[in-house]
């Protein structure tokens, strides 16, 4: 454990000492986003544009991380355990780019379809069942949409397959 802290404040320090953009904090062990962090970085928040938390085993993000990086363009969250995103998602005006493969999702964190500039979802590996199509469709920026090994429903699986705006990755059934 000790080691883990470690790591995440040698991470952080790099970013406040060298002003760097982009926060990598994956494989660290975390259970949440610590909030010591915010504290640390609140000089610096603006200036991130990227942050990675993959691959530990957050269950939840508060709504206070969605305030405080306002600045973010991408942001990787696979491989976590969360199952839903608070609502302040939908404020990220810049967010470009959403990866949250691989974590235990049972529906579509619809607030996603609210962020105009969102080109890219990567929701694989979830358990999905039903997708919002239509609201997906009004997203002006989207441009793929990664919806492998989910358990889409059939509705869903039909509306999917008819020509939209971006492109759909789905499992296909051989």
């Amino acid at each position: 454990m000790a080691e883990s802290v470690a790591h995440v404040a040698r991470r952080i320090n790099e970013i406040v000492e060298e002003g760097k953009d982009s926060l990598d904090l994956s494989n660290c062990k975390l259970i949440s986003f610590p909030d010591g962090v915010f504290k640390v970085l609140r000089s610096v928040c603006e200036n991130i544009r990227v942050i990675t938390l993959a691959d530990n085993e957050i269950k939840a993000l508060s709504g206070n991380f969605f305030s405080i990086f306002t600045e973010l363009r991408e942001l990787d969250l696979r491989g976590n355990k969360l199952t839903k995103l608070p609502d302040a998602v939908a404020e990220m005006e810049h967010l470009i780019c959403i990866d949250v493969a691989n974590n235990n999702f049972t529906v579509f964190p619809n607030k996603l379809t609210d962020i105009a500039t969102l080109e890219r979802i990567n929701l694989e590996g979830n358990n999905i069942t039903e997708i919002p199509v239509e609201k997906l469709s009004e997203m002006p920026a989207l441009k793929w949409l990664n919806l492998k090994a989910n358990p889409l429903d059939s509705s869903s699986q039909l509306a999917l397959q008819s020509p939209h705006n971006f492109d759909v990755l789905l499992t296909t059934d051989s």
